[in-house]
């Protein structure tokens, strides 16, 4: 199962969660502000490199490329 990336609609507040891939976030509620109704984002995903994802950016200490971006 993917991770998806998911934006409330009334405070924008943006959470992950690990989903069923047709998941679209509109029985899902935010963490922030209780709101139902979470609007599914397009968003990157992860392919690791030669040496297991860490020889991308310089910024990363820990091989996650989302921490520097």
């Amino acid at each position: 199962m993917p991770i998806y990336e998911f934006q409330c609609t009334k405070c924008g507040q943006r959470s992950e969660k690990l989903c069923k891939m047709n998941e679209s976030g509109e029985d899902m509620v935010c963490p922030r502000c209780g709101e139902k109704s979470l609007q599914r984002m397009v968003s990157a995903f992860a392919c690791p490199g030669v040496r297991g994802g860490q020889d991308g950016c310089s910024g990363c200490k820990g091989g996650n490329c989302s921490s520097c971006h």
